[in-house]
This record gives C-alpha cells, sequence and structure tokens, in this order.
C-alpha cells in the first residue's frame, strides 16, 4: 500500500499577482502534491483584473477547494496534516490578520492553524512601497515562525520573459519545503561557463 501525497495549503489573497497563484497550483499537481485551495473574494476581483481566468478553472487545479467564509473547513484544524501553507499573492489585509491572530476568513484561520502546528508558512507578501504598519506586521509573522517571501525578481537569472521569472520565484518559494519544481536558477550555474562576473 502506498504512502498518501504530500498536502500543501494554498492561499490565494487579493493582492496583485495573482498569476503567482495559479502558477503555484500547476507546479505542486505537477510534483505530487495534493493541494488544498481557499481564495478570498478579494482574490476575485484582481483576477479579474489582471487575467483571463475563471474561478472554475483555477479551482480545477485544486485537489479541494473551500470557500473563503467557510470557517468549518478541514484545513481551519491542526488535525489535517499538511506540510504547510503558502498564500500566494499575500495582501497586507491579510499578513495583518495573520499577524493580529484575527481570523476573519479561511486563508488567515488556516495560517494560524500552519502557526500553531510549527508547520512552514511562507507569505509572498505583495506590497510597495510598505508602510510601518507593513513592516511590523512582517516581523511579527517572521517572530511568529512564518516566512515573508516578497515576489522579486533574481536578475542574475537572466529572465526572458514574465513567466520565467515568476517559476524563478515560486521554485525558490518551493525549495522553503523541500521540494524541487526545477524551475528556480541557481546561484553559480549561470555563470558556470561564462567565467569570473565583472
Amino acid at each position: 500500500m502506498g504512502f498518501p501525497p504530500p498536502k500543501i495549503v494554498v492561499g490565494i489573497s487579493g493582492a496583485s499577482g495573482f498569476v503567482y497563484g495559479v502558477r503555484l497550483l500547476q507546479l505542486l499537481r505537477q510534483l505530487n502534491v495534493e493541494t488544498h485551495l481557499t481564495v478570498s473574494r478579494g482574490a476575485l476581483v484582481t483576477m479579474a483584473h489582471e487575467t483571463e481566468h475563471r474561478l472554475a478553472d483555477v479551482a480545477a487545479l485544486a485537489d479541494r477547494v473551500y470557500r473563503c467564509d467557510d470557517m468549518a473547513a478541514q484545513i481551519s484544524s491542526g488535525s489535517c496534516r499538511t506540510l504547510g501553507m503558502i498564500v500566494a499573492p499575500c495582501s497586507m489585509k491579510t499578513l495583518a490578520e495573520i499577524a493580529t491572530g484575527v481570523t476573519s476568513t479561511l486563508i488567515s484561520r488556516a495560517a494560524d492553524v500552519t502557526l500553531k502546528e510549527r508547520r512552514p508558512l511562507v507569505l509572498l507578501a505583495r506590497e510597495t512601497p510598505l508602510t510601518l504598519t507593513h513592516l511590523r506586521n512582517m516581523t511579527a509573522v517572521t517572530e511568529m515562525g512564518a516566512i515573508v517571501a516578497p515576489p522579486v525578481p533574481a536578475f542574475y537569472a537572466r529572465p526572458a520573459t514574465l513567466d520565467a521569472m515568476i517559476d524563478h520565484t515560486l521554485g525558490r518559494v518551493l525549495d522553503l519545503f523541500g521540494l524541487d519544481a526545477g524551475t528556480a536558477t541557481r546561484w553559480g550555474a549561470t555563470f558556470a561557463n561564462t567565467g569570473d562576473r565583472q
């Protein structure tokens, strides 16, 4: 009898960058990781402005999907065993809820559960410029054990397309869970055959 696939909770909140959540689901499917998805109402607005996706198409990429107001969902309990959770992208509202323990949506509740169970929580915080409140909330969640991973481009990878930039960022995020999506350019590999950088 084989072992069940590992599970990861994916939250997509209302910050710009809906495509990060979509591509993350695609990569996790390729890695045979079971995904439990919840999408905020704000994310649906962002989806409509930024992409041609429909919610049904995005939901089809996940193994389980929960309404953002379903506080009785499986992922709202620590008894649901997962590798952890990724919020991609993470809005400042969602960050603030996680930082203060206010769990008004399933995303912030599942994140709270992830922290209390001492599992990895990675937040692709998406905002600029940052206010002092944003920075303090990032400090607070970091002190709680979360990892704040803003989706910033790695130019050493010399990305030729937006898709390449997204894939590199998500590859590095999945590294944090011990998963290799094969999409991250490793430092040094780019320059292995070009001699010293000048």
